[in-house]
């Protein structure tokens, strides 16, 4: 526990790095067209709970293995965002299905640490290229659904995204108390 916590406070926090392909400002709503190159996540998921219910103990889960809960006992540091993939339904509420990523940082994206915990699995990303629109504040089920709402208004009917999923990004620690980044990405189809 306490691994984790050094390690979220005080370890190295890399910021995933992207292409910018735009940044567009439509009615008032500004966001960006990033590309992302294909990297290992380490991942948890669940079924069941609701978004707010599950979220806090899913992230911990996996700063827990960042921290060096591992089968080498490596803190690696960390990566941001984290990456929580929601599945909305027709009317916009969400699933009670979610996976929480977090990119494994650079140095061990060849070979990344073993999980101790079998909740926790290692995957391989395909790159990406998503629709950004930033927001700030404590975030939670309410407030990333209405920035998805926002950003889907923004993009339009005819927009080439996705729309069965979308991703819920954080790029703090759960106690930063302010000037929170929070991001709602939406992955665009590929031609």
């Amino acid at each position: 526990m306490f691994g984790m916590i050094k390690n979220s406070l005080f370890g190295n926090t890399e910021e995933t790095e992207y292409k910018l392909l735009s940044s567009e400002t439509k009615d008032g709503v500004s966001f960006e067209v990033r590309r992302y190159d294909a990297f290992k996540y380490a991942a948890v998921s669940s079924e069941g709970r609701t978004f707010d219910q599950v979220t806090g103990e899913l992230i911990r889960k996996l700063l827990m293995y960042i921290g060096g809960s591992n089968e080498q006992g490596e803190a690696m540091g960390t990566a941001a965002p984290t990456i929580i993939t929601v599945y909305p339904r027709n009317d916009g509420v969400l699933s009670r299905r979610l996976v929480v990523g977090i990119r494994i940082p650079n140095g061990y994206q060849q070979s990344p640490p073993t999980p101790t915990d079998s909740a926790v699995r290692i995957e391989e990303r395909p790159g990406m290229t998503v629709y950004a629109l930033q927001f700030g504040g404590f975030a939670g089920e309410s407030e990333y659904r209405a920035e998805a709402l926002r950003l889907t208004r923004t993009l339009g009917e005819t927009a080439p995204f996705q729309r069965k999923q979308y991703f819920c990004c954080s790029y703090d620690p759960p106690l930063k108390p302010y000037g929170r980044r929070n991001e709602v990405w939406f992955l665009q189809e590929e031609p």
